[in-house]
């Protein structure tokens, strides 16, 4: 085993989930097949192969520090990019079904070719706007855990994301460094899509020590008829106070 993949794996098992040797192959294959397809499309800015098992993919993993993906159903990852971080969790937690979407269709190929590549069962890769996605019967007001990571400020994105959760579910904002400005300015949004703030995490990378901030969201109830709006308003015209 070689020292990236070692200082991963052990890494992960500190904190209570242990990768098995055809884990520990998927995520140098997901690796391989990134950096290739990379140099065809706009995938990443980090090639570097430390630096995707840490702030990709170790990044990816840290939801499943402060929420509980051993023993949940269903997860959706909204503008997931890459990949990340549904992929990498689903490698972790073979049984969620994962729902991916995003609006790219170039992106939606890659991942489904890495799903294809990687043996990944339960993945469902979506091409389409979250605001169109999210008004779909079978999306809306479903999951158990949606997450989104580094994609727009909070108060935008709630409404982006909150309407995938089922009552009672968890929304997973997985952001940069403090992230109290955007959880001001997102207050409003939160309670209009029936969300309520039960936590915000942080942590540091281990080698680089960049701050994370994961902010997670429970839902309290079904998402009212007037969300999502129409696709772009939502980055546009967030809904904040002066809005309300």
């Amino acid at each position: 085993m070689d020292k990236v993949i070692d200082t991963f794996a052990g890494r992960l098992l500190e904190r209570g989930i242990p990768l098995s040797p055809r884990q520990l192959e998927q995520f140098q294959r997901y690796y391989e097949l990134l950096v290739d397809w990379n140099e065809r499309m706009n995938l990443t800015g980090i090639t570097e192969r430390g630096a995707v098992f840490e702030k990709h993919f170790y990044d990816s993993v840290t939801l499943a520090f402060y929420a509980d993906l051993s023993s949940a159903d269903n997860l959706a990852d909204i503008g997931s990019g890459a990949g990340f971080p549904s992929l990498p969790l689903k490698i972790c937690f073979p049984q969620l079904h994962v729902t991916i979407v995003d609006s790219l269709a170039k992106r939606i190929t890659f991942l489904q070719h890495v799903c294809e590549d990687l043996g990944l069962e339960g993945v469902q890769c979506v091409h389409g706007r979250a605001e169109d996605i999210g008004r779909r019967p079978e999306h809306r007001d479903r999951y158990g855990i949606v997450t989104a990571r580094a994609v727009a400020r909070l108060a935008g994105l709630s409404e982006l994301c909150l309407p995938f959760a089922r009552k009672g579910g968890l929304f997973a904002a997985m952001k940069g460094a403090d992230p109290q400005e955007e959880l001001e300015e997102a207050k409003h949004a939160i309670r209009e899509l029936r969300g309520r703030i039960d936590r915000v995490e942080t942590l540091r990378l281990p080698e680089e020590q960049s701050e994370r901030a994961i902010i997670l969201i429970r839902k309290t109830d079904a998402t009212p008829k007037a969300y999502p709006r129409k696709a772009g308003v939502p980055l546009k015209q967030p809904l904040l106070h002066s809005r309300g």
